[in-house]
C-alpha cells in the first residue's frame, strides 16, 4: 500500500481553490495515483525523479519513491505558470 504525504505548498494551493468541481477532479486523480503511482508522465532535466498528471488546464506534480512505497504531492499549478 502506498502512503501519501502533502508538501506544505501543495496544501496551501489546494486550500485556495474555491471551485468544488475542480476539487472533486483533484481527489479523483489523487486516488488514481494511489492505485497506480506510475500513472503520471515522468519529468526530465531539473525535475527528474518527479511525475506530473494532467487535470485540465492544471498540472499536479508528485514524487514517487518506489523503495519506500510513498507518494509525496508537491505542487498544483496552471499549465502556463510552469
Amino acid at each position: 500500500m502506498v502512503t501519501v504525504s502533502y508538501h506544505p505548498s501543495f496544501e496551501k494551493q489546494i486550500r485556495k481553490i474555491k471551485n468544488q468541481g475542480l476539487k472533486k477532479r483533484i481527489k479523483l486523480q489523487i486516488s488514481k495515483i494511489v492505485e497506480n503511482p506510475e500513472i503520471g508522465k515522468s519529468m526530465r532535466f531539473g525535475r527528474k525523479g518527479t511525475r506530473k498528471l494532467y487535470i485540465s488546464p492544471f498540472r499536479l506534480s508528485y514524487l514517487y519513491e518506489q523503495d519506500r512505497q510513498r507518494v509525496a504531492l508537491l505542487s498544483f499549478y496552471h499549465k502556463d505558470e510552469q
